[in-house]
């Protein structure tokens, strides 16, 4: 409900929400659940064709299917997250929440790795031990203590030391959260204390847990659902270009929002009690996908314009944050993802019989001596909820795409599909038989890991300025203290938290569970490091 500080009354507001992510689904979430605002009141304005940004899910069988990432959940974090999918229907199990579905599966599928590294000789390598020297332990600790302003505009590898990154732990750690070694030492001291719970089972990813399709159908599907029955408008095809303003009382007021739609330019009216709420940047601005015999094109944001509108608001204004700290190096902030289609079960039978676990439990399996750090995972099948029951898919990503292969002599990034089959049934001594029957589809993101380039705290706004009346930003490029980006959280939260402040919500955002502070916890990670 809205306290009485609120000027806003819900009924007369209306918000216009720039990009269709799950960052803004959230927040029309929040209006209509928690601040009351009726959902014909508001309206998504997204420039592809499909909601769910970076939570993509495409393709069918015959076409073969295409996802450009698949994101870690746990339910001991993620707060925000379950607290709006708790009260989200399933669209497959009547009675249940996303939330409900989500817990039942993975109480059925549980993680746990049984080929979390595989070395050139294609042996499981044992990962009970992280491998570290003690030099590396007091590193680490010196680094996980440090605060943020003695950390700065570090690196990782400003505070560890070459032997490090070829400890068992990095090679894990680093490749399921996608962390290079020249990424912010902030964001990876942040990521080692969200997720202290994950540092002790890390080799087995026992703490993850999955959605039980895709994120595309498993969260955007029934999450848009709900808020088409809602009233809630969304308009594709539509890419806002700039917003018209204001000052009043020293206060950024927006006032109208220049949007290119179908084509033709248009202006939509922001009236009073209006809010607008602006997806800032994408992780997966500029992505292209490639094709079993074309490699995908390498474009960059003059391609896209996905950084623009951020550009232009951030410019004289630090408070709305500085994009250059994240999207001037596409060297330091790009990989190459790939999803496969298989027409018979050879490749899984393989796997399975190498691994030793069934699809869906087994999590990533990074090839460690792999030129361009591979790992791929097989999901629970299916995958998508339209596939047919013969048909499998899996995912892989490799971390650097610029290297030239063990087996395939060119660099990921200039690779078809075909040719990153061959380069993994190398790594994993299978014969080509085993993807006879295969659609390999790549994916080139330049900004995927942009987030965690070095920045200062001022790099990015908060979700809502001090300097804003009516203006929210909700994206992976936004300062909420002691998170952690690169997650569906970190979206929802930041959604949570604008649509509170600004609508004056009497309800507190869910805290974050401070799990680095038990003792327990902390015990356990002492253990782990030791052994």
């Amino acid at each position: 409900m809205l306290t009485s500080a609120s000027n806003r009354a819900p009924s007369s507001v209306k918000a216009f929400l720039l990009g269709g992510g799950i960052g803004s689904m959230a927040a029309a979430a929040f209006m209509i659940r928690d601040a009351k605002v009726p959902g014909a009141n508001i309206t998504i304005f997204e420039a592809a064709p499909l909601m769910g940004g970076s939570l993509d899910g495409a393709g069918d069988a015959e076409r073969g299917y295409s996802l450009r990432g698949g994101r870690m959940l746990t339910t001991d974090n993620y707060e925000c997250t379950w607290d709006l999918f708790k009260t989200i229907p399933s669209l497959e199990h009547a009675g249940q929440s996303v939330f409900d579905e989500t817990l039942a599966f993975n109480e059925k599928y549980k993680a746990h790795s049984m080929a979390r590294l595989v070395n050139r000789q294609r042996a499981k390598m044992p990962v009970e031990s992280m491998g570290f020297s003690m030099h590396d332990r007091v590193e680490l600790l010196r680094l996980s203590n440090a605060s943020e302003e003695e950390l700065g505009t570090s690196t990782i590898t400003d505070w560890l030391s070459p032997a490090f990154f070829e400890t068992e732990f990095w090679f894990m750690w680093a490749t399921t959260f996608a962390f290079q070694p020249w990424h912010s030492a902030v964001e990876f001291k942040r990521y080692l204390h969200r997720f202290m719970l994950e540092f002790s089972r890390i080799e087995t990813l026992g703490g993850v847990k999955r959605t039980v399709y895709n994120q595309y159908d498993s969260f955007v599907r029934p999450l848009q659902a709900w808020l088409q029955a809602q009233g809630v408008q969304f308009v594709m095809d539509a890419k806002a270009t700039d917003l018209e303003h204001r000052e009043e009382g020293g206060k950024f007021v927006v006032t109208a929002i220049q949007l290119k739609r179908a084509g033709a330019t248009e202006r939509v009216e922001v009236g009073a009690d209006d809010l607008v709420f602006f997806q800032n940047a994408s992780m997966t601005d500029a992505s292209s996908l490639g094709s079993m015999h074309s490699a995908p094109p390498a474009l960059s944001k003059r391609d896209s314009g996905g950084w623009t509108l951020w550009e232009k608001l951030a410019k004289d204004r630090p408070e709305f944050g500085n994009p250059a700290a994240f999207n001037s190096s596409i060297a330091e902030s790009m990989w190459n993802s790939f999803t496969v289609t298989l027409k018979d079960t050879v490749f899984f039978d393989k796997m399975r019989a190498f691994s030793g676990n069934e699809p869906g439990t087994g999590g990533l399996v990074t090839f460690k001596d792999s030129n361009w750090l591979m790992s791929i995972v097989l999901a629970h099948q299916p995958h998508f909820a339209n596939q047919p029951a013969d048909v499998q898919v899996f995912w892989g990503y490799a971390l650097f795409p610029d290297r030239i292969g063990n087996f395939v002599a060119k660099p990921m990034a200039e690779c078809t599909g075909e040719e990153i089959l061959r380069e993994l049934c190398g790594h994993l001594r299978f014969d080509l038989d085993a993807v006879a029957h295969a659609n390999c589809i790549p994916c080139h993101m330049p900004y995927i890991t942009s987030m965690f380039m070095p920045r200062a705290l001022s790099d990015r706004p908060l979700p809502v300025p001090k300097s804003s009346k009516n203006l929210a930003f909700i994206s992976q490029f936004v300062e909420i203290a002691d998170d952690v980006v690169f997650t569906v959280e970190y979206s929802v939260r930041a959604a949570q938290m604008a649509v509170y402040e600004l609508l004056k919500v009497d309800r507190a955002v869910p805290a974050i569970i401070p799990h680095d502070h038990s003792v327990k916890t902390k015990f356990e990670a002492l253990l782990k490091a030791f052994k």
